[in-house]
């Protein structure tokens, strides 16, 4: 077993904390996965920390196995590091899935509440929490939860969507989720959410900007935020 699982500190002097190391690597795990890049001076940003802070613990994350830092800088998880992200994003998305499914919390609450209660969260429970749920494939934004498959096809970012196309929302970028909350209250309050049916009403690319009707109701997006929103198009 890893010194997570055992609580237990590395031999090698500064250990990191457990909780440090599941921070970073689930951090690293979605930069991955949305920005497929993943830069030390990114990981500063997501976690709101000074870059000689971040720089220090990549260093020792790498050290102890967790992540490989590339010559030109560049993070990856190690299949170790992966395997302990995919345990931690799984543990929030699933609570994600309880606190709005079967708590009716709305979407940003439910994030921030499921950072919280996420470390007390054991394997054990988390399973017992997943056959409650039904096994669910996504989280409530659609980002598909660690081991399942994805219950959709070819995805596009409405961005690329033109004048009187339609499409179904299928996944809100984890970017939108931890940088922009009020974001994610907007689309929930607006009906723009996942399995939600839009059609692109006017669209303007020299002022980057959008509208789409969803739900009888019109709103206008601009297009740092429309390429945050991934659709499957409609026949």
């Amino acid at each position: 077993m890893t010194p997570i699982e055992t609580g237990k500190p590395t031999a090698l002097q500064g250990a990191l904390r457990p909780e440090t190391v599941k921070h970073y690597v689930e951090t690293i795990f979605y930069i991955q996965h949305e920005e497929d890049r993943v830069r030390p001076g990114r990981i500063a940003e997501w976690l709101g920390v000074r870059p000689p802070t971040v720089s220090v613990t990549l260093q020792r994350l790498e050290r102890d196995g967790w992540i490989s830092v590339g010559t030109d800088r560049t993070v990856s998880l190690t299949a170790e590091g992966t395997r302990l992200a995919n345990t931690v994003v799984r543990v929030h998305r699933l609570l994600e899935r309880w606190l709005t499914d079967m708590l009716g919390f709305d979407w940003a609450t439910a994030d921030t509440f499921a950072q919280e209660i996420a470390p007390g969260v054991s394997d054990k429970v988390a399973d017992r929490l997943d056959e409650h749920l039904g096994l669910p494939t996504t989280c409530p934004h659609g980002n598909v939860i660690p081991g399942r498959a994805a219950p959709y096809g070819r995805l596009i970012a409405l961005a690329d969507l033109a004048r009187g196309d339609r499409a179904r929302v299928r996944r809100i970028s984890e970017v939108a989720e931890h940088d922009a909350p009020d974001l994610l209250e907007l689309l929930d309050r607006n009906g723009l959410v996942t399995g939600a049916v839009l059609t692109i009403a006017d669209d303007d690319p020299s002022a980057g900007a959008f509208t789409v009707e969803v739900g009888g109701r019109a709103m206008a997006l601009g297009t740092a935020t429309a390429r945050l929103i991934w659709v499957e198009r409609e026949p």
